[in-house]
């Protein structure tokens, strides 16, 4: 929402309509909500006083509510959008979600007359209060009210208006954020197929969708088409004057390269993307930072362990001493990102430092619970390749709380945390820990992913193994009706089965068995998951 910049004679001191026996006069509501939005415009001003502000606009409710005598009123919506907005800025984000929920139940009852600004009205209300979830962390929440904010404009504008171009791009983006591709993906094109319906010529944001597609079709697989996208981006970004900022489109396309094994091509847009951001924005520069790691990662896979540590140091002299007025967040990413460079080259301790580097910063930050369970869920991994047990179900415990408080209890991600979970219980001789944490790590990924998905599979390897360590053999037994199970089961556990169903009195698998064979393949898949949550960031 726009605000109005700041008359330098207004005050709380300011004539204005009188207070006194007028709580019912609308230029009372007006008065107080004018003075509430100019302080907020003069945010930047080190006399400002936030608190002042939501003072303000929340008598300007009161006044606006005494005055309708229940009847919808816009002003009303408008007074209560700014005071959450204002509780937002100051981390009061469970505050603000009641005064926006009751914005968006007062506009269905408003009469005929004015529909399209009353539905705008709404709309904004919804994708403010997706915007508020979002910043507590909770993406499910948040992606239901973009989805309902899209559908309101869809109504008011038609469907191929530019404007709901943009929300279709602003909710794929949170869709990503969520790890829901698929969703993402038909979102994106919606919105490329609303400019090919409006035959603009190619513009920034049209540029902006493909770069996002980009990022999608990468994290799909889907190599070829990112890499199409991407080079359309950049020739569309070239085209409107953009040339500055197409080192981060240049990033991406070496990423696709990369992905595509043609080393050769992927050093070429990294070094391009290089030159242009040392020139644009410093040597020291975090942007230069992430190109740096993007060089050692491709050095990495290609073997050249030499090259890839000395741009991973390049890259952390810059991140461990960042130029003023840098986001934390950005600091933390990178910090990450080497981290995950450092583990490939089997240096655990110093991949684990820079984890705790990462996870103290995102600490700070709101909105960051998603992100610091899965920084939380690669600290566990690594204590668990390291046979530091204990830490590493302490790192799974605090990682699945936060996924369970912030709303991804769904997804698969907090499946493959609760597996690995319960093969660190295992370790710990936990096993009806280790069972519980088992079974629910099914449950959530045959929802997921479904009964044949790999990591489906490892979960039910894992959980057999475990039935089979306790003598429930049982349960075992119920497992025959999973035939893609079966088929993953390792050997000396199928003979086990066959020896069981036969009669034969076989001594089951022991569990020491169990614990070298428990699957911890997933840990890859986490630092996927990573990767991908902050990659959206960067398009």
């Amino acid at each position: 929402m726009a605000l109005r910049k700041r008359n330098k004679s207004v005050g709380v001191a300011s004539k204005g309509p009188s207070e006194s026996g007028q709580d019912n006069n609308p230029d009372l509501g007006r008065f107080l909500l004018k003075q509430a939005r100019d302080l907020v415009s003069s945010g930047d001003n080190s006399n400002y006083n936030p608190q002042k502000a939501l003072d303000l606009a929340l008598r300007s409710v009161k006044a606006f509510e005494a005055c309708t005598n229940g009847k919808p009123s816009l002003e009303l919506v408008m007074s209560l959008h700014v005071a959450a907005a204002i509780y937002c800025s100051t981390g009061q984000y469970n505050e603000a979600i009641p005064l926006l929920e009751q914005s968006i139940d007062i506009i269905p009852a408003i009469t005929k007359g004015h529909q399209e600004e009353h539905a705008l009205a709404k709309f904004a209300g919804y994708m403010q209060l997706g915007d508020t979830y979002a910043m507590l962390g909770q993406l499910e929440n948040s992606t239901k009210c973009y989805s309902t904010g899209l559908d309101i404009q869809k109504q008011v504008l038609g469907k191929n208006d530019p404007r709901v171009g943009e929300t279709c791009r602003y909710l794929a983006e949170a869709h990503v954020q969520a790890l829901q591709f698929d969703e993402a993906q038909k979102l994106c094109q919606l919105a490329l197929d609303i400019h090919r319906e409006n035959g603009a010529p190619a513009s920034l944001e049209e540029a902006a969708d493909r770069r996002l597609m980009g990022l999608i079709c990468e994290t799909k697989g889907d190599h070829e088409s990112a890499l199409e996208h991407l080079v359309l981006a950049s020739m569309a970004m070239v085209a409107n004057g953009q040339e500055g900022e197409v080192a981060g489109v240049d990033c991406s396309i070496g990423d696709a390269y990369l992905s595509l094994t043609r080393y050769d091509e992927a050093i070429f847009a990294y070094q391009k993307a290089l030159t242009s951001l040392k020139t644009k924005k410093g040597e020291n520069h975090p942007a230069v930072g992430s190109v740096f790691v993007r060089l050692a990662d491709l050095y990495n896979k290609t073997g050249k362990l030499k090259e890839a540590r000395s741009y991973c140091e390049n890259a952390l002299r810059i991140y461990e001493k960042p130029a003023p007025g840098i986001p934390p967040e950005e600091i933390a990413t990178g910090l990450t990102d080497i981290s995950a460079i450092y583990e490939s080259m089997n240096e655990l301790e110093q991949a684990i430092k820079l984890l705790e580097k990462a996870l103290k910063i995102y600490s700070d930050a709101p909105g960051q619970q998603s992100t610091m369970a899965g920084i939380e869920a690669q600290m566990g991994v690594i204590y668990y390749m390291m046979g530091s047990y204990s830490e590493s179900y302490d790192s799974f415990k605090s990682a699945v709380a936060k996924l369970r408080t912030s709303g991804e209890r769904k997804s698969a991600f907090f499946g493959i945390a609760l597996n690995q979970m319960g093969l660190a219980c295992v370790q710990r001789f936990a096993i009806n820990e280790a069972v519980e944490l088992f079974e629910e790590a099914k449950d959530v990924l045959e929802h997921e992913c479904g009964p044949e998905h790999p990591d489906t599979l490892g979960v039910y390897s894992n959980l057999a193994g475990t039935y089979d360590a306790m003598g429930r053999y049982d349960n075992v037994f119920g497992f025959h009706m999973h035939t893609n199970f079966i088929s993953v089961w390792s050997n000396d556990l199928l003979r086990f089965y066959v020896n069981f169903v036969t009669g034969w009195k076989t001594r089951s698998r022991s569990w020491s068995t169990l614990c070298k064979c428990g699957r911890i393949s997933s840990g890859q898949r986490i630092r996927m998951w990573l990767m991908r949550r902050r990659g959206w960031e960067s398009y």
